[in-house]
């Protein structure tokens, strides 16, 4: 440790040990940058080439979102490299709500003390994501705040930046009377509610990580732990076989009552039939152990459908087959809200 940095060591910022873990970082990083990244070692910023000639008007695409409160599994079970993923994959998603594919993602880690095994987990799983997004991790920032965080956690966040030919933009506009509605299946909470589920499972219900219940393959904690799905991969099938889209949601934080009248027009609803699908166990668990209403469990968790996309009828029992979807409802005239039907 160098001298100068003593003082600020003995705060709870080591310096030195920051640079040391960053400066692994450029290779691991550089594995995911794609033909726009223009390299520019060193540098305050990252810098992404603007010209995309094979697009008429190209538009640029942003979001921003963090994992929540998934983080205190991965911090009691060790799986940083987990929601690191899912975080990308969730960012992913986002943006492919209104027709865009990734171009480049950065990322906030801000923690008590830098450990070095616990960053590279989190660094080894933005690499993972962004190189099965073909999105190139840019760069990013690593906070040291010891006065902010408990020892042993941190905070994640990230930036994804894509692209969309104007004319392609998906905005929902298009939806009308008796277009479908079809559910992909989610792989869990992916990463919403997890404030609610582990006050039911944990402090409620005293459940550990390892605890089993009946109709879970895995652990409590690894299916609490499954991946957020990314859907980048459906979307792609969809748009090759030329399958007209009118709205895609995203289903996250408020689920489908929330998230569907995002893509909805005003004089239109969404007609949804819940016996469509069956909510997997982990959901059924949590409605019966938390006493859960109906409405509050739709409105917390996604129960087993991650996204929705919304097609003409004509085109949906294709399109449906095609990503190994269900038909979960239909469009009816309304006013912009979600209405549910046994």
């Amino acid at each position: 440790m160098s001298k100068k940095q003593k003082a600020y060591a003995a705060a709870g910022v080591d310096v030195d040990l920051s640079n040391r873990i960053k400066s692994r970082l450029p290779a691991l990083l550089r594995s995911t940058h794609t033909p726009g990244v223009i390299e520019l070692p060193g540098g305050f910023g990252g810098l992404f080439s603007a010209k995309f000639p094979r697009m008429r008007h190209p538009v640029l695409v942003a979001s921003t979102d963090g994992v929540g409160t998934k983080l205190k599994l991965a911090f009691e079970s060790g799986a940083h490299d987990r929601v690191a993923a899912d975080l990308v994959y969730h960012c992913v998603n986002d943006i492919l709500t209104l027709g865009a594919r990734p171009l480049f993602f950065l990322d906030y880690f801000a923690c008590a003390k830098l450990e070095p095994e616990v960053f590279g987990k989190v660094v080894n799983g933005l690499v993972r994501a962004c190189r099965a997004t073909r999105c190139a991790l840019l760069g990013g920032e690593t906070a040291q705040m010891s006065d902010m965080y408990q020892p042993g956690e941190y905070d994640l966040a990230g930036t994804i930046v894509g692209i969309v030919e104007r004319s392609a933009i998906i905005t929902g506009s298009k939806v009308r009377k008796d277009d479908v509605l079809i559910g992909l299946p989610s792989t869990g909470l992916h990463t919403n509610g997890y404030t609610l589920a582990r006050k039911i499972l944990f402090s409620d219900k005293g459940l550990r990580l390892d605890s089993r219940l009946p109709g879970l393959s895995t652990t409590l904690g690894a299916a609490l732990l499954q991946p957020h799905r990314c859907y980048l991969r459906e979307y792609e099938v969809l748009k090759k076989a030329q399958i007209p889209i009118h709205g895609i949601a995203h289903i996250t934080g408020g689920g489908l009552p929330d998230n569907l009248p995002r893509v909805l027009p005003k004089n239109c609803d969404a007609h949804i039939r819940l016996s469509s699908w069956r909510a997997p166990a982990l959901f059924r668990h949590l409605v019966e152990l938390g006493g859960l209403e109906r409405d509050e469990a739709y409105q917390t968790f996604n129960m087993g459908i991650g996204l929705v996309i919304i097609v003409p009828s004509l085109v949906a029992a294709k399109a449906a087959k095609l990503l190994s979807g269900k038909v979960i409802g239909h469009i009816i005239p309304g006013s912009g809200k979600v209405q549910f039907h046994d």
